[in-house]
């Protein structure tokens, strides 16, 4: 979900920031707070975290205790953090009015991550904005139907979503498109980006796979596909705002190409990008992407734990909805005490507990990998990310990278 709008952006290289950094001691405050309302969701989707089911659990959080949990977000004090409401699919849920309401009486700003089933109506988007959501995400795996109807496993799922995208932007609110890239999409990234160009976006999210819950069945991308698919994304940046979620060496690799950029280097060179790479990138000057003068959109410096905070549907907490490992749960523990004590939040945060290539990284502290998929992948949170392939100090411009951090 949004992590908030682009303001202060550059139109020049020169002059824009190459990453953003969070104005606030990420060790006491979450920029980020995700509930998870429920895991009932009618769809199937190939990837789905939650691994979603038809009915709900009658473990989740009542309303009640919903509204305390708010209450326990606001505890961090100002500014607060952002409150986004996802699933499953929240309409799943009949208090959703009442809970995006009551988040808005205390003074968060909800925004919330439905699912695109046969809920979503003209209706209930307007009901959302009246109750006080300003933002909403959906999500967008294709740019076909085909294609898109197939990894949500049902059909007519394409339609509706391109439907309520342009029926929420009616109603008044913000839209989020997500993205989720697998080996089976990866030749309509340049089209879906043009979608989201055409239709209008607050960002366009780009999710890495993490092998977990059913997304354990899809096949994984290389390191090297995972550079080639940032350096597009970073290309297409200047059309379409755009932001990852657990590719953290994004960061990395928009600090790259700013400097290189700055001494007008060749950075498919330099960075020994492949053939995936020009291949999306050919495609994505053929559809116009790349050119505009429109201020990019630094990346922001969150990492599950550090800076972001996730709450499951029965109250457990963890760094990251994609790294399930629990650090209390808010109906024993105050999110805020959970969040700024627990071992599993505290050892995220400092960069020096990275091990492997992360370990040594020039780029640890502003990066740090996907710790979500460090986990999936080893089961140990703090080894090195297994989607990258930079070698720690093979970046040549080392006095410029030392002046950027």
């Amino acid at each position: 979900m949004s992590e908030e709008t682009a303001e202060g952006r550059a139109v020049s290289s020169r002059r824009t920031r190459p990453l953003r950094h969070v104005h606030r001691d990420v060790g006491s405050a979450p920029f980020i707070v995700i509930w998870e309302a429920t895991r009932a969701c009618p769809l199937a989707c190939l990837h789905c975290r939650a691994e979603a089911r038809p009915a709900r659990d009658p473990a989740e959080l009542t309303t009640d205790e919903a509204a305390g949990l708010m209450r326990q977000v606001t505890d961090f004090g100002r500014p607060a953090p952002l409150f986004v409401i996802t699933g499953g699919d929240p309409f799943e849920r009949p208090d959703l009015y009442d809970l995006v309401r009551e988040a808005r009486r205390l003074g968060l700003a909800p925004a919330v991550s439905p699912s695109a089933t046969p809920a979503l109506t003209t209706a209930s988007l307007s009901r959302l904005r009246e109750a006080g959501a300003s933002v909403i995400s959906l999500s967008l795996d294709g740019a076909t139907a085909a294609l898109h109807d197939g990894f949500r496993g049902f059909g007519g799922v394409f339609g509706r979503t391109l439907r309520s995208w342009q029926e929420a932007r009616d109603a008044g609110l913000k839209v989020q498109i997500n993205t989720t890239v697998t080996r089976t999409n990866l030749g309509e990234l340049p089209e879906i980006a043009q979608l989201v160009r055409e239709r209008g976006a607050l960002l366009w999210s780009v999710f890495f796979l993490i092998p977990t819950g059913r997304g354990r069945e899809l096949t994984s991308l290389t390191a090297g596909e995972s550079e080639d698919v940032l350096n597009f994304l970073y290309d297409v940046g200047g059309t379409v705002p755009v932001k990852t979620t657990e590719a953290h060496h994004f960061r990395r690799v928009a600090l790259q190409r700013h400097i290189l950029a700055e001494r007008d280097a060749d950075h498919e060179e330099v960075l020994g990008l492949g053939p995936l790479y020009g291949d999306l990138r050919r495609r994505a000057i053929d559809l116009r992407l790349i050119g505009s003068t429109r201020p990019r959109r630094p990346p922001i410096d969150v990492n599950a734990g550090r800076g972001m905070v996730f709450v499951s549907h029965t109250g457990e907490v963890s760094p990251s909805g994609f790294l399930p490992v629990s650090a209390g749960n808010v109906r024993d523990r105050p999110l805020a005490e959970i969040y700024r004590n627990s071992s599993v939040f505290v050892s995220l945060r400092d960069p020096g507990l990275l091990g492997g290539r992360c370990g040594a990284c020039e780029f640890r502290a502003v990066c740090g990998g996907s710790r979500s998929r460090a986990f999936a992948v080893t089961g140990d949170a703090l080894a090195e990310e297994p989607w990258c392939a930079y070698q720690p100090g093979g970046f040549p411009f080392a006095e410029e990278l030392a002046n950027l951090l």
